[in-house]
């Protein structure tokens, strides 16, 4: 039986990349998918989501939540990924609209009639923070939490310190990781070098001719160029992507430690810095008190320091390259 999943995403050109994947999968049953203002304001990540949904012929339903930060002022990723999110190549409208229920709503009756429901996070974490103060027991409901998001090794990508995801809403990352949720860190390092999509890979997925291989290329070529300015390397980024590879096949992450991890929420020059006791040394008398609250509760994450860069370029592939779709993600908006 394929595996239930759920997923939460800010949805711009590599989001929409990775819920292709997650619908194309014959392995998984995507029961909702929740959105969140992160790379673009909510009502244009819910409307891109309808609009991958429609490209890949899944019903799936899809539900808006939270349309700022916990406790913060909103900021945008326009910059990189075009005003709506796609590259700006002028998409039409999706043809249904979302369902009425809030996500933070969604995600507590997803993983409470879904036992051993499969939670990928692709944005800020508002929605799932959201769901835990709803109802913590659902911390402890879930098979896998894959969040992508953190530079748990490097310097970030909209700070020196920290990466979007958890800059955005760093409150609601902290919530998150301190739940008890068995979380799974795929950090923005993942998606660099090269498993970014260089030149020759770009020619290898459009010769696939296939209608979503034509639309994962396009609606990244402004984000390519983003990227390109930012680190100054070749090639279309994508971290969402090789997160949903990892929550699709866990074996293409060949190198992960278990660690106590924390948000940064109080300094402004390292807010949303994911700090990771690597060296185990958070219990020493000199770090104890600091690190008193993330200790009392026990949490630590799996956090993903590399991956077999030519299995998930093969795992994108097999999405993009044939014209069939997976007939495992067909639920009404009642089963979520």
């Amino acid at each position: 039986m394929p595996q239930a999943m759920l997923i939460d995403t800010d949805t711009a050109s590599d989001d929409a990349v990775a819920l292709i994947m997650a619908m194309r999968s014959p392995e998984v049953r995507v029961v909702a998918v929740t959105t969140v203002a992160g790379n673009v304001p909510l009502e244009q990540a819910t409307r891109n989501a309808l609009y991958v949904a429609e490209l890949c012929n899944s019903p799936v339903p899809v539900f808006p939540g939270a349309r700022q930060p916990l406790w913060r002022e909103y900021m945008h990723a326009e910059w990189f990924h075009g005003k709506d999110g796609l590259g700006d190549r002028g998409y039409p409208l999706p043809k249904r609209l979302p369902e009425p229920s809030h996500a933070g709503e969604a995600i507590v009756r997803a993983i409470n009639s879904n036992p051993g429901l499969v939670v990928v996070t692709l944005g800020p974490l508002t929605n799932l923070a959201t769901a835990l103060i709803l109802d913590p027991g659902i911390a402890f409901k879930v098979a896998r939490c894959i969040v992508m998001g953190g530079n748990p090794c490097c310097e970030g990508n909209v700070t020196p310190a920290a990466e979007y995801n958890m800059w955005v809403d760093p409150e609601a990352a902290r919530i998150v990781l301190r739940s008890g949720l068995p979380i799974e860190l795929v950090g923005w390092h993942l998606c660099r070098g090269e498993a970014a999509l260089s030149t020759s890979d770009i020619d290898r997925v459009l010769s696939f001719a296939t209608t979503l291989a034509r639309f994962a290329i396009d609606c990244n070529r402004t984000a390519m160029q983003a990227y390109r300015i930012q680190t100054n390397e070749i090639g279309i980024s994508l971290p969402d992507p090789v997160a949903m590879a990892i929550a699709l096949d866990p074996t293409i992450c060949t190198s992960a430690s278990m660690h106590h991890v924390d948000v940064e929420v109080a300094s402004e020059l390292t807010r949303g810095m994911t700090v990771v006791d690597r060296l185990g040394v958070a219990a020493d008398e000199r770090n104890r008190d600091i690190w008193k609250p993330v200790l009392d509760r026990g949490s630590k994450a799996r956090v993903v320091w590399t991956i077999d860069v030519a299995r998930w370029k093969q795992a994108l592939y097999s999405a993009l390259s044939t014209l069939s779709t997976s007939p495992n993600n067909s639920l009404s908006g009642s089963e979520a």
